[in-house]
């Protein structure tokens, strides 16, 4: 016995104390499996102190959630055969558990009388369900930190599901670390929409190591394209662009044009944000090629949200970032007539956009007018910094322009609530 530096560590790192990890724990277990959980501070202490080496089945799942390491990187380890007092696992409870977390059963097999997990295509079905059903949330609404910890849990729970040394075969584990990639890249576009960009960062950190043990190139694209939104928030244009000639070298993208056009379009931000406007112009200009020769056909859920209202929006940035707000205009108005009905976040995201594009050409009062219809939209998304913040920006620029107009300032004062 000894003490866990491994859990101490991850805690201090977390900024999570004794008490503070024995309530989380509690609530984790409550919201899994609806019943309360009974840990204290004094298990806690004994998890620390290595009295305790391998804790509840279903206290390790939540610990592992909680802290983001699975158990055996937090310093926990099962008892050996010839401890005095040894602590058996019992897989049937720990599989109770997972089907309760996740509300099915894995499918479970009995050899040679021992019961034993197998993992099998039904499973990665369930966890696909779910994965669509936070992808449709995240594309109507945003959701942001509600939509993030959901991903990052069920991501966490496909990591699970692989490590706990259920039988699988090649093509399902594959399909599983796929699964686990995706699942995790939208973590951290919520963690992008709301301008967290450690946590994103984290996240994708995670999602390269599930797309590179996939082994499949749209899985890989994924994560090279939410990794060059990143450091668009950051304003590293040179790693914008390696993350958007990662993205257009993978066999995903020279295969299917959709996908080359998404990658020219990262390609035209970082030129434009680096000011190259030749460079950033012939990106666009390829960009825009290649989404005219893509073809209707059945793609992941996660890049369905590029369509031509996306292209548009996202060209209306490119014009923005070389100083032509008239252009950017142009395409944000293509944009906000295309986009469909069900998806607010993106309308609300646009809308915003069209208001600094107004600003920027000194058209202050239609400006105001509409980061008004902007604030409406937010009131029914969760959590999009990145429209709030560019909201900001036209503020900046109408209080920057000294205009004494009664109904701008009205707008002035009224929007310093809502920034």
């Amino acid at each position: 016995m000894g003490e866990n530096r491994e859990l101490a560590e991850a805690m201090a790192e977390c900024q999570v104390g004794q008490a503070e990890l024995a309530r989380r724990v509690n609530a984790e277990i409550e919201r899994l499996t609806d019943r309360p959980g009974h840990v204290t501070d004094r298990d806690v202490r004994r998890w620390l102190t290595g009295e305790t080496r391998w804790p509840q089945a279903k206290q390790r799942l939540c610990i592992e959630r909680i802290l983001g390491r699975s158990a055996v990187d937090l310093g926990f380890a099962p008892r050996s055969k010839n401890t005095a007092h040894p602590v058996p696992e019992d897989p049937l409870h720990r599989r109770a558990f997972i089907a309760s977390a996740t509300g099915a059963a894995m499918s479970v097999t009995t050899a040679s009388g021992a019961a034993r997990s197998r993992l099998g295509q039904g499973d990665v079905d369930r966890f696909h369900a779910e994965y669509a059903e936070i992808i449709a949330k995240d594309q109507a609404l945003g959701g942001a930190q509600n939509v993030e910890n959901h991903a990052a849990e069920l991501a966490m729970r496909i990591k699970s599901s692989l490590a706990g040394g259920g039988a699988a075969t090649p093509g399902v584990r594959a399909k599983l670390y796929r699964l686990a990639s995706d699942v995790t890249c939208s973590a951290a576009f919520a963690a992008i929409d709301a301008r967290a960009r450690t946590r994103a960062r984290n996240h994708l950190d995670s999602a390269v190591t599930f797309a590179g043990l996939s082994g499949d190139s749209e899985t890989q694209y994924h994560v090279w394209n939410h990794l060059a939104m990143v450091a668009g928030q950051r304003y590293d244009f040179a790693e914008v662009a390696a993350a958007a000639d990662a993205a257009k070298s993978l066999a995903i993208a020279r295969k299917d044009p959709l996908y080359a056009s998404l990658a020219y379009l990262r390609s035209a931000h970082a030129c434009a944000g680096g000011g190259d406007r030749g460079a950033a112009l012939r990106a666009l200009g390829a960009a825009e090629r290649c989404f005219g020769r893509q073809a209707d056909k059945e793609r992941p859920p996660w890049i369905n949200f590029y369509d031509q209202a996306e292209l548009d929006g996202l060209t209306s940035i490119v014009w923005l970032r070389l100083a032509e707000p008239d252009r950017a205009e142009f395409h944000l108005h293509r944009a906000l007539g295309a986009i469909r009905p069900d998806r607010i976040r993106n309308r609300a995201y646009y809308s915003a956009h069209l208001s600094l594009a107004q600003a920027r050409q000194g058209e202050l009062e239609l400006a105001c007018h509409t980061g008004d219809l902007t604030v409406d939209l937010l009131s029914k998304v969760r959590g999009s910094k990145r429209t709030t913040d560019t909201l900001a920006d036209v503020r900046r620029l109408v209080v920057s322009s000294g205009s004494n107009e009664p109904s701008i300032a009205d707008w002035t004062e009224r929007s310093q609530a809502w920034i």
